[in-house]
């Protein structure tokens, strides 16, 4: 098993990230990390580490691309930067897979340059794990593809629903779209025209209909599909709402409790190392030839050893193998022009 991970990625980047992929060797007996980024900088960091030292690798590149660098613009004018490079592993099969908390738009930018997608996807899409009352569930696309085609949504729940199913142990998964309102005829051409899409095709006994925001974290379904620009505008309020939350509870609520404060600080710290994002690592891009992970770009020590433990298990469980198969198996239902 081996990883690239972009060593330079991230607001951090590179000391934590560092220090996450020694933990993850540390952990993964079976696994190798790639540390794409410069070497000047990485070497002092790795020598104030103890640990499986020889499962740990440089790749070396001289560029970074910046967090508010246009992303078509960086990836052009420089090219040997980490993003590109760690591409490069995974393209020519060096690498199983490859995880960053870098630039999430130079990110997909860079796997739609080589277009190394499974066969017959069209689109890949970036999928997140969102906690609710009856277990994890599956939301893309929360920011790859802003202007999907119903066809595109379609394969989205293929890829949602074998994510779900292999990884996240769900045994038969239930597809939601995201919409205005509950019934049908609800929303916007794409939304209606996905939603006889989804009614026509073999996900129609798995698809429960539209679905609201409210339902997500309620558990009603198990996959919820829609496009990137709704998609990331949720996943960022429902982070928001979390710090919020957090925040909220530890200055208001924390001191008024009628138990010992170590005993409710210690309840906290469980909650938050439950549902924060760290907890989860990173989100996969589904669809290409290979394993993708983005990670948030605040991301440290913990969510890159996680990130890298979920980049693992999706390489491990076949899960692209599993997508391939799902789509040779549906009928043809229109081209990306419908």
């Amino acid at each position: 098993m081996r990883i690239a991970l972009d060593a330079m990625g991230g607001d951090h980047a590179p000391t934590p990230i560092v220090i996450g992929a020694v933990q993850a060797v540390a952990a993964d007996p079976e696994l190798t990390v790639v540390l794409v980024g410069d070497l000047a900088q990485i070497e002092p960091i790795l020598a104030q580490q103890s640990g499986p030292m020889e499962r740990l690798e440089i790749f070396h590149c001289s560029q970074v691309v910046g967090m508010q660098e246009s992303p078509v613009d960086a990836l052009r004018k420089k090219p040997d930067n980490s993003i590109s490079r760690s591409w490069q592993l995974l393209a020519e099969r060096k690498v199983d897979g490859i995880v960053s908390a870098g630039h999430t738009g130079a990110m997909v930018a860079g796997g739609m340059r080589l277009k190394r997608y499974l066969p017959k996807v069209r689109r890949p899409g970036i999928a997140t794990i969102m906690p609710t009352i009856k277990g994890p569930c599956v939301i893309l696309d929360v920011g790859a593809n802003i202007t999907p085609k119903p066809l595109h949504l379609l394969q989205y729940a293929v890829m949602g629903s074998q994510f779900a199913k292999h990884l996240l142990q769900k045994e038969v998964p239930t597809i939601g779209l995201m919409n205005v309102g509950e019934e049908a005829g609800k929303g916007n051409e794409l939304a209606k025209v996905t939603h006889d899409l989804f009614l026509a095709s073999p996900l129609k006994d798995r698809f429960i209909g539209n679905i609201e925001g409210r339902d997500i974290h309620r558990g009603v379904c198990d996959v919820v599909i829609t496009d990137g620009f709704v998609g990331n505008v949720m996943l960022k309020v429902c982070e928001g709402i979390f710090e919020f939350l957090m925040k909220m509870f530890s200055n208001e609520v924390l001191g008024s409790l009628n138990v010992e404060r170590p005993q409710a600080q210690l309840a906290m710290k469980n909650l938050i190392d439950r549902y924060d994002y760290s907890s989860f690592g990173g989100a996969p891009l589904l669809g290409i030839d290979g394993v993708c992970i983005i990670c948030h770009g605040s991301s440290r020590e913990r969510a890159i050893k996680n990130a890298i433990s979920v980049a693992s298990q999706h390489v491990r469980s076949g899960v692209n193998q599993r997508i391939t198969e799902e789509l040779d198996s549906l009928p043809s239902l229109g081209s990306d022009d419908e």
